[in-house]
């Protein structure tokens, strides 16, 4: 068993309700038990800025599929809940990555972890900062990386029980 960090994000459609089914259907997965989920919290749009704020969060898992297993898991529940790939960083129903896996490096066309700009966004580093605030992150701590994305990106924190 190996623990997992899924990031996740909705700004289209019942956001809040969007991330709860799909929390619900990756912890109905065949071999992954979500564990913990961060905070929810609003976050500014990157890239693609002309649409609303995104809804965000981690979630903490353990896993006894592979990563490439994960990764079909994951896009299944995105497809079921919606999601449709047109626009890169543009409006989502549901958004689904695999941050981290253990701590396995994996370099692969379909799959890469860490998940490659993880580091250079607030709206995944300070959930993931509630979950594993000490583990290291290049040379510094995940809260430490989280607080200092925190002062260039805007990140709101919700009151939603997820």
């Amino acid at each position: 068993m190996e623990y997992s960090y899924i990031g996740i994000g909705s700004n289209k459609g019942d956001s809040i309700r969007l991330i709860r089914k799909a929390l619900d259907m990756m912890d109905n997965g065949p071999g992954v038990k979500v564990t913990r989920v961060a905070p929810l919290y609003r976050t500014q749009p990157v890239g693609y800025v002309d649409q609303p704020w995104f809804y965000n969060t981690v979630a903490e898992m353990e896993v006894e599929i592979t990563p490439f297993q994960l990764l079909d898991l994951l896009q299944k529940v995105e497809k079921k809940l919606g999601r449709v790939r047109k626009i890169r960083w543009g409006p989502r129903t549901i958004d689904l990555d695999i941050l981290l896996f253990g701590d396995r490096i994996i370099r692969h066309p379909k799959l890469t972890v860490p998940h490659p700009r993880m580091g250079e966004r607030a709206f995944v580093m300070v959930p993931l900062s509630y979950l594993i605030p000490d583990r290291d992150f290049g040379g510094r701590s995940v809260r430490e990386a989280a607080r200092a994305l925190m002062d260039d990106q805007q990140v709101q924190i919700c009151k939603h029980d997820i």
